[in-house]
């Protein structure tokens, strides 16, 4: 098995593309053309990373580093999310996520406010220099509906061995609602979660679980799926999503406990195997 850092030399290279905020109703408010350079020094032994905004007001950011933080773990693949440890309420709090595949990068910013509110959202689509621009239409509704059968890889902040189960997602829609069953594992171990979403323009809306939680459906494939709101001694988890190819998908769920630590991070990989 790869160690952290060989995942993270994944991400190496010059990554051209663009860093959109939305509003939580998935309006788009503000794209930014962007280059992100990471650069391996030392025999790869330290990062250069620059990020170069181009609009509205041009700049750039440096950083070099040698060592990877606690709140970061990195899949074999090159995908990681990196975030918070705990949450706290009154705190602002947050997450990125980020996939790989081939010379394409989609990474995803999801921030809450003090109120624990989640109110800022930034979609960054990327390519590797060089490379033509392969960008997936905006997620729909219908794009979801089918079975996805797939494979769950869960990582541990305390370095514990890996864990991977077989998952099975089917999601259908009647009229207006969205209808949707999870399940992982298998034998005894096998569990099952069934959930309903009001569909709401570009937009889904559990509101029958403690926590009621958003998706929203954007460009590229892309999906962003956490609490409107964060409640303190509930778990939680935060989710984003990519439609890589009509019918192959990775979701990448950050787990939380009831007393707001990170739990887990958990890389899905399914293909869908009917559309009904």
């Amino acid at each position: 098995m790869k160690s952290q850092w060989d995942c993270l030399l994944q991400n190496l290279g010059e990554w051209h593309g663009s860093f959109t905020r939305f509003s939580i109703q998935g309006n788009e408010l503000e794209d930014t053309p962007t280059v992100v350079s990471l650069e391996g020094l030392n025999g790869n032994k330290t990062i250069r990373q620059i990020v170069r905004r181009f609009t509205p007001a041009p700049s750039e950011l440096f950083l070099e580093y040698s060592t990877l933080g606690r709140g970061i773990l990195f899949f074999e693949a090159g995908a990681f999310s990196q975030g918070a440890l705990q949450f706290a309420p009154f705190s602002e709090f947050g997450a990125e996520f980020g996939f790989i595949y081939g010379d394409r990068r989609l990474r995803f910013v999801q921030l809450f406010n003090r109120d624990s509110q989640c109110d800022r959202v930034t979609l960054i689509r990327e390519h590797r220099a060089g490379t033509a621009v392969l960008e997936c239409p905006p997620l729909a509704v219908e794009d979801l509906i089918g079975t996805w059968q797939g494979e769950a890889t869960t990582l541990y902040p305390d370095w514990r061995e890996p864990t991977t189960v077989s998952s099975t997602l089917k999601i259908q829609r009647e009229g207006d609602r969205l209808l949707q069953e999870l399940s992982f594992g298998s034998g005894t171990s096998s569990q099952a979660i069934a959930s309903v979403a009001e569909i709401e323009d570009n937009r889904l809306l559990f509101t029958q679980s403690v926590q009621p939680i958003q998706v929203m459906l954007l460009p590229n494939g892309a999906s962003s799926n956490c609490p409107v709101q964060i409640k303190k001694g509930d778990a939680f988890f935060l989710e984003v999503g990519w439609l890589i190819q009509p019918n192959l998908r990775q979701r990448m769920i950050r787990s939380y406990s009831d007393k707001g630590e990170w739990l887990s991070l958990t890389l899905v990989t399914e293909q869908k195997v009917s559309v009904k």
